[in-house]
């Protein structure tokens, strides 16, 4: 492998056998090195491969000026969500999340925290991917000696879900707030619904895929059952009623609406926890 353009000491383009640009990081691996030299193989940590052009490009000029330690533990971050979520991430995360990651110690560094409005939320919906941001904090004060606030691990766990679904940061916040926003309607008339953590938990896993769906403006898969429907109409009103004024919320607010039957799932599952509560 020969490096094609020395971005610094450790970082260097270069290209594969089929002519994709590489970023090839390593310890020492640009020092004194010249475009059409060879590599030293034994000093390659980490090759970085970004389809998007323009992410590319915007990668290179952040390595150019973060510290290696920085790129390391992104490196090492990402890695260990790959392996405990058995997911393929979008390359961009490596861009996106070594960015975020030099800012908010930067930052640190300078006295300024930022909290994460959805804290709770995201450590509700995306429990695995929080556990990802639990333990990058972790891998960053290893690496840097900063500890990051706990909102770190929300917001890198939010980088982690992008990377997922394959969504820009803005509209995975944007899907955590309709949820946070249903479940607040709901708890305005059926309290019960959100006062238990367990309950509160299940009502957010089947909003987030409706929301997702609906965001998306995805087709809904089911038919229906008809015969179910007028049944929950009639013997479950005041839980379809409050799903009635959910739907009138999301149209209002983000312009798309539920499918019937995702009125009835709904409704069917708060009735089911008002009932539980209730015993």
């Amino acid at each position: 492998m020969k490096a094609d353009k020395i971005i610094n000491n450790n970082i260097v383009s270069s290209t594969d056998s089929e002519g994709n640009e590489l970023i090839v990081m390593g310890c020492g691996i640009g020092f004194g090195k010249r475009a059409g030299q060879r590599l030293d193989e034994n000093k390659i940590e980490k090759i970085f491969r970004l389809d998007n052009k323009d992410s590319l490009e915007r990668f290179k000029e952040l390595l150019k000026k973060l510290p290696l330690e920085y790129i390391q533990v992104t490196d090492e971050i990402i890695s260990y969500a790959k392996e405990v979520l058995e997911e393929r991430l979008n390359e961009n995360v490596y861009l996106t999340l070594t960015d975020h990651i030099s800012f908010a110690i930067d930052k640190f560094k300078e006295g300024m925290l930022f909290h994460n409005a959805l804290f709770e939320e995201i450590k509700m919906f995306y429990p695995n991917e929080y556990m990802v941001g639990s333990h990058a904090l972790y891998l960053i004060e290893e690496r840097t000696g900063i500890r990051l606030i706990e909102d770190e691990a929300a917001t890198i766990a939010i980088h982690i879900v992008n990377a997922e679904y394959n969504e820009a940061i803005s509209t995975t916040f944007a899907y955590t707030q309709m949820i946070q926003e249903i479940l607040e309607i709901i708890a305005k008339e059926i309290p019960a619904c959100v006062e238990s953590p367990n309950h509160r938990s299940r009502l957010a896993i089947n909003l987030k895929h409706m929301s997702y769906r609906m965001m998306k403006e995805m087709p809904n898969p089911g038919k229906g059952d008809e015969v179910l429907f007028d049944f929950v109409r009639k013997h479950c009103k005041e839980e379809y009623q409050l799903i009635g004024k959910v739907d009138t919320f999301i149209k209002e607010k983000y312009g798309c609406s539920m499918a019937e039957e995702e009125k009835i799932y709904l409704a069917l599952n708060v009735k089911r926890i008002k009932d539980l509560s209730a015993e």
